[in-house]
């Protein structure tokens, strides 16, 4: 099997593993709603959320909003695993991103699965200001996304750069 999908089923298996036991633990010891401060800045409040990202699209019936959710998942992994196998052999820390990336999905999509709402349980707040509720999923997808993206920005100013003017000696 080729490193960089070696890493990347790692992660995928590492962020699903995690994300699903934290699930589990929050929901068996937790009451819906109840809350825990743990920081003045962080606290453990376990909710359910029917939609995607910062609730979006929660409003939609569930026989529309499930199908929905699974398609858009199913074309993201394929997206991932085709820019997965088209990564260079040094690029080891984009594969994980990858990963992650690719396991945070598939919790998520486990929980709406069986659920039609995913776990929620990660609250940061500061000074009456809240970000919406996340989870173990969540968060690797976000970092995920932001070394991708980081990547890319990097990979483009150095083709940028390495690319001569065309107006050069004039």
């Amino acid at each position: 099997m080729d490193r960089r999908l070696r890493l990347a089923l790692i992660a995928a298996v590492t962020v699903l593993v995690l994300d699903q036991v934290t699930k589990v633990i929050v929901a068996r010891s937790m009451t819906l709603y109840e809350s825990i401060p743990l920081l003045p800045f962080f606290s453990l409040t376990y909710v359910r959320n029917t939609g995607a990202a910062f609730g979006i699209l929660g409003g939609l019936p569930p026989a529309v909003r499930l199908p929905l959710f699974c398609l858009v998942t199913i074309g993201a992994v394929f997206a991932l695993l085709s820019y997965l196998r088209d990564l260079r052999p040094n690029e080891s820390l984009i594969a994980i991103a990858l990963g992650g990336i690719l396991g945070g999905a598939a919790g998520n999509l486990m929980d709406r699965i069986r659920f039609h709402e995913v776990v929620d349980f990660l609250h940061l707040h500061y000074a009456g200001y809240d970000w919406p509720m996340f989870n173990v999923a969540d968060s690797a997808i976000s970092v995920g996304v932001a070394l991708v993206l980081i990547r890319s920005i990097r990979t483009a100013d150095g083709e940028r750069a390495n690319a001569a003017p065309a107006t050069e000696g004039r």
